[in-house]
């Protein structure tokens, strides 16, 4: 057992760093391709189709639409395409390849058993334009999913239209917008504690209000003093996370709605973590009187990617009316209709702020989503919140003596475990870590968030991994921080066996180089060595 690597996980290696890198002719590392990019690989005229007639003069009905000038893609055989992207998708990390620890973002397993229901004949083809006397399933399915949503929260109702969590918050305040414009009032502050999650102060200056900071505590919670004190009549509300971002439940919840409702103010809360409380705890209970809920997060649905996301706002009596435009609703003859605009009276939503979207929300995440609660029920989802939480205290419990964890004697962590660099050597940092992660096989954990944590390196583990697994990602962890503290230079260079060695992440977000300029450089942009790329 190597004494840098007290896991025991890999044989102890004789050879130097540099002697196991030794360049190959073809550029590969075994396994591990080297691969250009496409229009390396393409050239001008090769195509992996023939066409027939394809020199024949093109119809002259198509007039302005005819090529001006080559298009300039490139041309490979099938099996140059179908071997390129398949070799770029063996550089890429995935769930289903091992845990994605990153904090406040629950990325978890996908159940099959989702993606089997969602392309079911009727729910994979269901267009938005539609009639909707033709989508009736649909309906039901939204509506089953939000019935849901509306249960597990304890709060009054719920928008299933927005798109994604920042979306999810920008609808929650426009409904307190609207809320305090029926009242006559004008409040133009939104106050966001440190604890919370990054989006908050964005969206909030988004939608025109402005951001005031409210500090946190030495224990990583709230400042409830702070905020009481600068509660008053500009004040429109305040965007909480709860569990927050440095892993902790906020115990004074319940006062700090008091405290805000009493100054006439409304509570936003992210629900980016309800993941740790579902089942367990009903923000409604707790004042809350907005919150979006991400599919992705909590209920399962494919995360990252680019999309399609869906962030549902659940919203309490005081808000429900001002929610926006259209909704499901299940009427007399027990058939679930889309309530639009037109019918918004009728419905006791004459207030509505409108519309958050052209169509009805993400119909394919809500069918995922809708069978991850239904397989596993209440008592269900209450196990996931109780396994998440004991995963993320064994990680923390399990790293406590090699990392310094900030809030580690404050007593149990929620959905996260959160450490610092506070204790490593000098010239070692979080980034080190991270990037030694990647040798070790796991892709690294969020870092440098959240900002009240020097160095911080937040682990989210979620419910589906096994303590197995869980133990093989701890021993690594303990592996890099025995080699930081034995000041391994390797370390500072790592990773090794990644596609690309450690950029120069100042130089590469400055000088991004983002198009493809053939074999000339764009002007002032730098070449792969010199970020890093080779």
């Amino acid at each position: 057992m190597n004494a840098l690597n007290p896991s025991g996980w890999r044989p102890e290696k004789t050879e130097s760093t540099s002697a196991a890198l030794a360049p190959t002719a073809s550029g590969d590392r075994g396994l591990m391709l080297e691969e250009p990019l496409i229009f390396e690989l393409g050239r001008e005229g090769q195509t992996g189709v023939d066409f027939d007639n394809a020199d024949e003069a093109p119809d002259a009905a198509l007039g302005a639409f005819l090529r001006k000038a080559p298009v300039a893609l490139p041309g490979l055989s099938e099996p140059e395409a179908m071997r390129h992207y398949t070799r770029l998708s063996r550089q890429n990390y995935a769930i289903d390849l091992g845990p994605f620890p990153l904090g406040s973002c629950t990325m978890k397993h996908n159940p099959r058993l989702n993606e089997k229901i969602a392309r079911l004949p009727g729910f994979a083809d269901v267009h938005p334009l539609q009639p909707q006397e033709t989508v009736r399933g649909a309906f039901e399915v939204i509506n089953e999913l939000a019935v849901w949503l509306v249960k597990l929260t304890g709060m009054h109702g719920v928008a299933m239209t927005p798109k994604a969590g920042a979306h999810g918050e920008l609808c929650g305040l426009l409904c307190i917008r609207s809320a305090l414009d029926a009242r006559g009032e004008s409040r133009p502050v939104v106050l966001v504690p440190e604890s919370a999650h990054g989006t908050n102060p964005a969206t909030a200056a988004f939608a025109g209000f402005r951001v005031e900071n409210i500090p946190a505590t030495d224990e990583g919670r709230v400042d409830l003093a702070a905020l009481e004190a600068r509660l008053g009549p500009d004040v429109a509300g305040v965007m909480i996370t709860n569990p927050n971002t440095c892993g902790l439940f906020e115990r004074d919840m319940k006062k700090i709605s008091d405290l805000v409702h009493n100054a006439g103010g409304y509570v936003y809360c992210d629900g980016a973590n309800f993941n740790a409380i579902v089942g367990k705890v009903r923000p409604g209970d707790l004042g809350i009187d907005a919150m979006h809920i991400n599919l992705h997060k909590t209920f399962s649905t494919p995360h990252g990617g680019g999309g399609p996301g869906s962030g549902p706002v659940v919203l309490s009596e005081a808000l429900s009316p001002f929610g926006p435009m259209p909704f499901t609703a299940r009427m007399p003859d027990n058939v679930v209709y889309l309530v639009e605009e037109e019918d918004a009276a009728t419905q006791g939503h004459s207030q509505s702020f409108g519309r958050m979207s052209a169509f009805h929300g993400q119909f394919g995440m809500f069918s995922r989503a809708l069978t991850y609660i239904l397989s596993h029920g209440a008592d269900g989802l209450r196990q996931v919140a109780e396994d998440a939480v004991l995963n993320a205290n064994y990680v923390l419990r399990s790293l406590e003596d090699v990392l310094h964890a900030p809030f580690g004697a404050s007593g149990p962590c929620m959905h996260e475990a959160l450490f610092s660099d506070d204790e490593l050597p000098e010239g070692f940092t979080t980034l080190d870590i991270a990037k030694g992660m990647i040798d070790e096989g796991f892709h690294p954990m969020t870092v440098y968030f959240p900002l009240v944590v020097h160095g911080a390196m937040l682990v989210e583990p979620t419910e589906t991994e096994s303590k197995q697994g869980l133990d093989r990602l701890i021993a690594s962890l303990r592996s890099l921080a025995a080699r930081a503290q034995a000041q391994d230079p390797s370390l500072k260079s790592a990773p090794h066996f990644a596609p690309r060695r450690r950029l120069d992440e100042t130089l590469a977000a400055r000088k991004p180089v983002l198009t493809w300029q053939g074999h000339v450089q764009a002007p002032g942009a730098p070449s792969l060595s010199e970020i890093g790329g080779s």
